[in-house]
């Protein structure tokens, strides 16, 4: 019988880098797979149903909370977003490896219904950075940032549910670390995680 796959959980205020890095493991990992959300919003120009994410109506999204087949899930100004349990149950059933890109109570929950799970949150090296971060990319009014600042300072105090820890100080070194760390629970196929 093949082995189950694993599921690597990595959660990150916004602006600490945790896009990136999971399109730098994808890279490096050809061979996992990317967890698809779904969500009740409309599909930008572009995004492709399946590909970009899962477009559920919203009648459909709220039967599959009722009949717990998502793993996860939240509702984020106005639209409903989540994990599909099917995805990952047949993912992981296959031995291949999952990656997700969920926040800490979406990671509290997945954790919570399976045992192949490793938790990684990705820290900025302090709240200073991150606002420079966030305030670079200049496309949030001030409430925006302080809603942001406010939730990066919660998500960042929920760390001690995660497994592992990186501050991504500099991209580098963080996805030398990321990269390690995954490629090391690979190696073992478990969540042994010492």
């Amino acid at each position: 019988m093949p082995r189950k796959g694993l599921i690597f959980i990595l959660s990150a205020p916004s602006g600490a880098g945790k896009t990136t890095l999971c399109r730098h493991i994808l890279e490096r990992c050809p061979d996992m797979v990317y967890s698809i959300s779904a969500t009740t919003r409309a599909p930008r120009p572009g995004e492709r149903d399946g590909v970009d994410y899962h477009f559920l109506s919203l009648e459909t999204f709220k039967e599959k909370i009722e009949t717990g087949r998502l793993a996860e899930w939240a509702e984020v100004h106005g639209n409903y977003y989540g994990t599909l349990r099917d995805s990952i149950e047949k993912t992981i059933s296959q031995g291949k490896d999952l990656l997700l890109d969920v926040d800490v109570k979406g990671a509290s929950s997945i954790q919570t219904l399976y045992d192949s799970c490793i938790l990684i949150f990705i820290m900025p090296p302090s709240l200073e950075v991150l606002r420079s971060r966030l305030s670079i990319r200049g496309s949030n009014s001030p409430e925006d940032m302080a809603r942001r600042m406010k939730n990066a300072e919660e998500e960042m105090a929920a760390r001690g549910i995660y497994h592992h820890v990186i501050v991504n100080d500099t991209l580098d070194r963080a996805i030398t670390e990321l990269s390690e760390l995954i490629a090391s629970y690979r190696r073992k196929g478990s969540t042994d995680y010492s």
